[in-house]
């Protein structure tokens, strides 16, 4: 199938009840983090299910035109897409090969160049963490920590917030491997963000490393920062804790459960 031939029959799916319901749930009003966003009003399992028939044959260079397309669901196929492709070639008898590598770094290449059109929290959770946060991996690509640190410190410097949201959601894969660094490290660059969308993920990730790596790492992080965390940001990275110890904590800026 063409890009074209998947938006026409996403289309062909399209459903007005459903569509107010999403347009609602990922505030798309004027003002809001979604202000504009279109939606079709197809459910992701829906979306699933075109990428699970398409992905293996779909060419690398057809992704560009349901990326740029103005529905959220096509966006996020296309996203989808470019995460089964970049699985395939994860495997580790593919780890070191060259021609899988010169095939992750394009489809990575791709994915930060059109990285403003995962422009919600939804499309930014489901692609950063499986490709991006993937690349970080020792095991998958070659490059030196400092190119790896570039890539992400422009991300988290962006003024966009979806690019910012993808340097610290994809955390959650180097913290699922063993790997606490890059969450603390984009957590503390984060600490201060104007954004509630960025509190919960910078919570979500500090629990998630806490609960891969070491609770002892994340109790560190909150003697050093609790007192300046946001209310969401601590209460998300405290969430999996004891009542009695997240009273403990919340009781360091005053806040109650």
């Amino acid at each position: 199938m063409t890009a074209k031939e998947i938006i026409d029959y996403m289309e062909s799916l399209r459903n007005e009840e459903q569509r107010r319901v999403l347009m609602g749930f990922f505030k798309t009003g004027p003002g809001e983090y979604g202000e504009g966003d279109e939606f079709l009003g197809l459910k992701v399992p829906q979306t699933r299910e075109v990428v699970r028939n398409v992905w293996k044959d779909f060419p690398l260079s057809e992704i560009p035109e349901l990326l740029m397309s103005k529905w959220h669901e096509v966006r996020l196929c296309g996203l989808l897409i470019l995460v089964a492709k970049f699985e395939k070639l994860t495997t580790k008898r593919l780890a070191n090969d060259a021609e899988a590598i010169k095939k992750r770094n394009e489809i990575l290449k791709m994915y930060l160049q059109y990285a403003e059109r995962a422009n919600n929290w939804d499309l930014v959770d489901l692609s950063a963490p499986k490709i991006l946060g993937a690349w970080l991996t020792p095991l998958l690509s070659p490059e030196g920590e400092d190119e790896k640190r570039r890539v992400l410190d422009e991300l988290a410097q962006s003024d966009n917030l979806w690019k910012q949201r993808m340097s610290i959601v994809c955390t959650w894969k180097t913290s699922q491997m063993g790997d606490p660094s890059w969450c603390l490290r984009y957590a503390e660059i984060h600490l201060h963000h104007p954004h509630d969308l960025m509190h919960k993920a910078v919570g979500w990730m500090l629990r998630e490393m806490g609960k891969r790596c070491s609770m002892d790492l994340l109790r560190e992080f909150l003697r050093q920062h609790a007192h300046e965390m946001p209310r969401t940001m601590l209460r998300y990275a405290i969430e999996k804790m004891s009542e009695e110890e997240r009273r403990i904590w919340l009781k360091v800026k005053g806040y109650r459960l």
